[in-house]
């Protein structure tokens, strides 16, 4: 059952969607609504092809992307905004689920995983979306799941997941495109899985995730590695302990979504600014989920799919965040 700190802030979002006659009722809550959205809102776009879970999620160009996943079998989804339309591009060479996904130089890179059982994988693939195609890459020295990626100076930095035996991996390692290599960078502090990862200024932050699978041990854990000197600091800790959770960066802040605990799903949204070493609160989701992707377009954040209840739930959720006007 999900607990009254989860559940208030999405019951007054569906709330607001409906089209009730009883003002007098709701009037408590939609001032509590329209005081949320004076600084930032959602809207809905188009939902998914597919319902999923556990996905992978990018934006390159002016296309969202999604791959992997429960649900969604090979298919690979891509979401046009000027259109709010979905298609289909090239299946996935392999069924993923718990998988990582990057943008970098206009393609789109798809990280280990878990195959179609609970087996970690090494596999990197790279989407052309020019030609529609996929190719296999060098694959990371580490087989793992529920890991998460970021682009950092042009390099791709895996980190964190699960790895061989379902334990937590310190694991870090770092994708050079222009040689088709991976080397190790210093190890992840905090193993975990189920983590979130963000690039902003020049460092890399690693936030969240819980240990060994288990959503009943989240942290609130956020980390941040520095390339100049090969090291971690921690920093402020995200005020809600979660995982399965999503990151986008907007504006130079790092927005976390969703996750889920054995309460229930989180629809929280905080924010984090790497030069104050603070977070703040955003407004909530419509839709609390964990499982889902978030990727930056536009100006506004997209955040898809994931499951609105613990486990193995799924949606086709596509909510855009609108940031400040």
């Amino acid at each position: 059952m999900m607990s009254k700190t989860l559940r208030m802030p999405l019951l007054v979002k569906k709330i607001a969607y409906t089209r009730c006659c009883a003002i007098s009722s709701l009037a408590g809550m939609v001032f509590y609504l329209a005081a949320a959205s004076a600084s930032a809102q959602w809207t809905q776009g188009r939902p998914m092809l597919s319902a999923r879970t556990e996905v992978a999620v990018a934006a390159v160009g002016e296309r969202v992307y999604v791959a992997g996943g429960f649900g969604g079998a090979q298919n690979l989804e891509i979401f046009d905004p000027r259109t709010d339309r979905w298609s289909l591009g090239a299946p996935v060479p392999a069924r993923l689920h718990h998988a990582a996904a990057v943008a970098l130089n206009g393609k789109l890179y798809l990280i280990g995983g878990y195959g179609g059982g609970w087996d970690p994988v090494n596999s990197v693939f790279e989407y052309d979306p020019a030609a529609d195609r996929w190719r296999t890459l060098a694959p990371m020295p580490t087989p793992r799941g529920a890991l998460a990626a970021a682009v950092l100076n042009g390099r791709i930095h895996a980190v964190g997941g699960t790895g061989p035996g379902r334990r937590n991996t310190n694991a870090h390692e770092v994708y050079d495109l222009s040689t088709n290599s991976w080397t190790e960078a210093a190890p992840l502090p905090t193993p975990r899985d189920h983590l979130a990862a963000a690039a902003v200024g020049g460092k890399l932050y690693v936030i969240g995730g819980r240990i060994d699978g288990s959503y009943a041990r989240n942290l609130n854990v956020n980390e941040a590695y520095d390339p100049t000197t090969d090291s971690w600091t921690g920093r402020a800790a995200i005020p809600t302990a979660r995982s399965g959770i999503a990151a986008a960066v907007l504006y130079n802040q790092i927005l976390v979504f969703g996750g889920e605990s054995n309460q229930g799903t989180f629809n929280q949204v905080e924010a984090y600014e790497p030069r104050s070493d603070r977070w703040s609160t955003r407004p909530p989701m419509p839709t609390a989920r964990h499982g889902l992707g978030a990727a930056t377009l536009g100006g506004r954040v997209y955040v898809i799919s994931g499951g609105p209840t613990p486990g193995g739930s799924y949606s086709a959720a596509n909510e855009i965040y609108l940031p400040e006007h």
